[in-house]
């Protein structure tokens, strides 16, 4: 989760910012971008999984931002795609469903222009995101292990 406030020190560096959750933290982007002369590219995060502990906007939200975007109002960022994050559980099928309520949302915003990348799927579910349709997984765990707090 990318607080608002930390934007103005990343907006310099960075290339793509996968974890947009809000309409705010992308006008917050917006404006640093254009502040640097740049363009950042992004992906909106949706919400999901049923955990409260997860973060992202709700799938009217982000029908909304993209529909702003394609109206040019966010002019310094290129949206790239989606990301989200399925309930942390070992029932695969809610995994899936969740993987495919937003595999639909990429396949319905990509009929007005086209999106890359559909984030979803982590270590331990991987394998299914990918079935599902993703093109990045984040594995993380399983390539460092687990880590410790």
């Amino acid at each position: 989760h990318l607080q608002t406030n930390k934007v103005k020190y990343i907006a310099p560096f960075i290339d793509t910012i996968q974890s947009v959750d809000s309409e705010k933290l992308l006008l917050e982007i917006n404006k640093e971008a254009a502040k640097n002369n740049r363009i950042i590219k992004v992906l909106l995060q949706v919400k999901i999984a049923e955990e409260e502990t997860k973060y992202g906007l709700e799938i009217a939200e982000a029908k909304e931002i993209f529909s702003n975007y394609l109206e040019h109002k966010y002019p310094n960022i290129e949206i790239l795609g989606l990301m989200g994050m399925a309930t942390f559980t070992d029932n695969k099928n809610q995994v899936k469903s969740e993987f495919l309520v937003l595999k639909s949302l990429f396949d319905e915003l990509s009929t007005f222009r086209k999106l890359e990348t559909l984030s979803m799927g982590m270590s331990d579910d991987f394998a299914l995101a990918i079935e599902c349709g993703s093109t990045s997984v984040r594995i993380g765990s399983a390539i460092f292990g687990v880590r410790n707090y």
